[in-house]
Order: C-alpha cells, then structure tokens, then sequence
C-alpha cells in the first residue's frame, strides 16, 4: 500500500476530481483552499510519481498527469488499515465509539441500518 502525507493526498485528492489533468489545472484547483506555492505542488506531484500513486506524460512544455488509483481503492485500502491497527480489525468498537460519544447523527444511523440491512439481504442469497 503506498503510504500518503496529509499534503500529497490534498494533491491526489484534487487531481481525482477530473483527470487526467495538468499542474496548472491540479494547482489552480487547489489555489482555493491552500496557500502553497506553486513550486510546492509540483514537488508534491513529484513525490507522488516516484510513489507510484501518479503517472504523467510529457505534452510539449506540460506535463499531464493521471492517478493511479481510484478514489474509492485507496480509502477502502486505508480504511481497512486504519481499523486493523486501531480496533483489531473489527468496525464495531469503532462504530460503537462514535454512538457512545454521541457523534452519530440520525442520517448516520440510518445508513448504517440500510448497509446493514442490504449486506443481510445479500448474505442470504448466498
């Protein structure tokens, strides 16, 4: 599993939005929310290359780059990571925290009752 900074998952983050994308467009869409200079995005970018979590090509003067990862594979991938090293593995003491400090909102409940309810739908066709 390629591990991230908080900084190159802002950058990949931004990238997922649309890629493939260049710096420029990666930089401007991160100019909103953070105050890096532009040479410090493009170290990030660099960073993530030798990573492995980014490609790119080289269009003339740009380069143009594209994630190798999903959105939704990386935060599964470290979200499994994140309750094995802290809970064992098991998502119940970790759901059970937030309800016990009360961080839970209905909507929340809610989606969990109907992923709940939908994976013992399936459970059962099996």
């Amino acid at each position: 599993m390629i591990e991230l900074s908080k900084a190159e998952f802002d950058v990949l983050d931004a990238l997922w939005i649309n890629y493939p994308a260049t710096a420029s467009q990666i930089i401007e869409r991160l100019s909103d929310d953070k105050q890096w200079h532009e040479k410090t995005i493009k170290t990030l970018l660099g960073r993530l290359v030798k990573k492995g979590a980014l490609t790119f090509e080289k269009d003339g003067r740009q380069y143009i780059y594209t994630p190798c990862m999903e959105r939704a594979d990386y935060t599964l991938k470290e979200s499994k990571n994140f309750i094995e090293r802290f809970f064992s593995g098991r998502i119940a003491p970790l759901v059970s925290g937030f309800a016990k400090s009360e961080q839970l909102s209905q909507q929340d409940i809610n989606e969990l009752k109907k992923v709940i309810d939908d994976w013992e739908k399936n459970k059962s066709k099996d």
